[in-house]
């Protein structure tokens, strides 16, 4: 057995889960075993290593740990008031141990946050697969279309009531009648959102079992053998959830279904997830294997890696790496400010501690003008936080200003991974430290393949980028009319080529192969290189020499765009407005040419 410790093998005590009375492949509730042998890990000091036995084990909510957890971008106060967790398995203050599965399968059952690691060092979980019984997300496949009727065949592992003419979809301690819906189409293996229309149709008959007829005026055109996938919405339990916590390594971990939110890490450092496979298990038959986000970061420092992992069939976007900008409400001394969370889906969770650096921001431009320390941290409510700084405020504090925490900022490496059946983005990255994006495979996403954002208006996700690689990928027909591959929109409303938001990002070697998209728009960004691309037709596609533009650049500066090779009737225009021509560099062969916005350019 290796790890990846500081310590060797001879170092590591040896814990059998089957020792504290699990089950495998009997159905029995792992709840308790899991909860007894954490215990006696815990109790050792560490460093030991937490075996389970090849096989089945079941988690039911009955007798699972529940404690409450605030976690970023979930659920409003209007939406879920009881934050409580329902945790499969709870490890806290835990140091020093490797969970290893042996390839073992963990399922669970009712709505359940499989995994909490809660201020743990040094924890590597690995050899594991993990789903859901029954998911709280239900599948059907368009089997026969009629004139005023859709009959589809419900996936076994979806559940249903009919009620005077109404489908409910219902589980282990759920149901729902409304919410999100996605359309998976396998021919082109490409999954998109759609508006969820069953809750007004005329009325739905059970033909035979797991048989549905479907009937109502004006039904959506569908195809036969497409998938509806259908869910709540209610973020009330997360995957899995990481808080507080250090050097945690995930390995050769399956994860094939997970309600909620995916893997959420908030205020952790040192993150590796490697040979991840976030996919909907191939024996199953299902098409989803996230109810939202598959990885997700909020306030992270130190390295993140993800490396040779899968992302297959989600709900919402592959990866989200991002900070969280509060709004200074008001000052109550010359050295105080309070500040609060803004969005209703992000809030009540410790956002900074003393000694944190910290920047005031721009609300409308997104510009930073100030920086300081924090010095003592009192949370007045769910909401609002009293800060106390070393240094007095800025004199020119004004209304609408954010306030970013700089020191929780991650160093990202994501590398060597497949992405898939996305409806919306890939990769969206917001820090300030080094990012590489490198070698990855992107087929399909239904929006932008790497997005990178900033915003004190929306989501309120922080912060600039300053230092930004992406290499060596392939982008597959991603994004749309709407969605470019690769999307550099900051949400600042305040635009000057003189001041940008994002800085030194590199697009380079790269193999673009083009649906209806344009491959780059970068706004508000200085130092920007697009170079030695491969840009050509997807097969099938149409002439693409219309008003679609290549790149369009939108107060930039010191860009360049050069060795780039493009094959195929593709529009060869970089569309620039908010920023002068010759702040934009082309090499010749490349067949481009710059259009000014309202300017002639004959």
């Amino acid at each position: 057995m290796q790890t990846k410790t500081n310590h060797s093998l001879s170092d590591y005590s040896l814990i059998r889960i089957t020792d504290y009375g699990a089950q495998p492949d009997s159905g029995e509730d792992t709840a308790v075993p899991m909860q007894r042998a954490l215990a006696a890990a815990f109790a050792t000091g560490g460093p030991v290593v937490l075996e389970c036995p090849k096989g089945r084990y079941d988690f039911y909510t009955r007798e699972a740990v529940r404690a409450p957890y605030y976690i970023s971008n979930t659920a409003s106060e209007e939406e879920n008031l009881d934050v409580t967790k329902t945790i499969g398995l709870f490890l806290k203050g835990m140091k020093n141990l490797v969970l290893e599965g042996n390839g073992s399968r963990f399922v669970f059952h009712g709505k359940q946050t499989m995994i909490v690691l809660d201020g743990c060092e040094n924890i590597e979980i690995r050899g594991l697969h993990m789903d859901y019984e029954r998911p709280t997300m239900a599948e059907m496949t368009v089997e026969r279309l009629g004139p005023d009727y859709i009959e589809g065949r419900v996936h076994p592992d979806s559940s249903y009531t009919i009620e005077d003419g109404k489908l409910y979809w219902i589980g282990e301690g759920w149901s729902f009648t409304d919410g999100p819906m996605q359309q998976y189409d396998p021919a082109t293996d490409t999954t998109w959102r759609i508006n969820n229309w069953l809750p007004a149709v005329e009325r739905v008959e059970q033909t035979a079992p797991h048989s549905l007829r479907i009937y109502g005026k004006d039904l959506p055109g569908l195809t036969t053998g497409t998938v509806l996938q259908m869910r709540d919405g209610l973020r009330d339990q997360v995957g899995t959830f990481v808080t507080g916590s250090r050097d945690i390594r995930w390995q050769d971990v399956s994860m094939h279904y997970m309600h909620g939110l995916g893997i959420i890490c908030q205020y952790s450092e040192n993150l590796s997830f490697d040979r991840m496979n976030i996919a909907p298990d191939p024996q199953s038959g299902r098409t989803v294997a996230a109810f939202a986000d598959f990885i997700h970061l909020s306030g992270c420092r130190g390295k993140v890696n993800v490396a040779n992992s899968r992302f297959i069939g989600g709900h919402d976007d592959a990866i989200n790496v991002h900070g969280t900008h509060l709004l200074v409400i008001s000052q109550p001394s010359s050295n105080q400010v309070i500040v609060r969370f803004m969005h209703p889906q992000t809030y009540g969770f410790d956002a900074f501690f003393a000694g944190d650096v910290i920047e005031f921001v721009r609300g409308g431009s997104l510009s930073t003008y100030a920086n300081n320390r924090v010095k003592e941290v009192e949370r007045i409510n769910g909401r609002d936080i009293l800060l106390t700084l070393d240094s007095p405020v800025p004199l020119d504090l004004q209304e609408g200003d954010v306030i970013e925490n700089v020191t929780w900022t991650p160093e990202v490496a994501i590398k060597g991974n497949y992405f898939a059946r996305i409806p919306t983005r890939g990769i969206l990255v917001t820090t300030r430290r080094e990012v590489v994006i490198e070698d990855n495979v992107f087929e399909r996403m239904t929006m932008s393949a790497v997005s990178v954002a900033d915003d004190a208006q929306s989501w309120y996700e922080s912060g600039r980028v300053s230092d930004l690689l992406i290499r060596g990928n392939r982008f597959i027909e991603c994004g749309n009319g709407s969605h470019p591959v690769i999307y550099i929109e900051p949400e600042n409303k305040e635009i000057s080529d003189a001041d940008p938001v994002h800085s030194n990002i590199r697009i380079e070697n790269n193999s673009f192969i083009m649906n209806d998209a344009t491959v780059l728009h970068a706004k508000s960004t200085q130092s920007l290189r697009f170079a030695d691309n491969e840009i050509s037709l997807a097969a099938g596609q149409p002439d693409l020499t219309g008003p679609k533009n290549l790149i369009r650049l939108v107060a930039c500066s010191k860009v360049e765009i050069s060795g780039n090779a493009i094959a195929g009737e593709l529009n060869r225009t970089v569309h620039i407005s908010r920023m002068a021509r010759n702040t934009v560099h082309l090499s010749s062969q490349q067949g481009i040419k710059v259009m000014e916005e309202g300017a002639n350019n004959e």
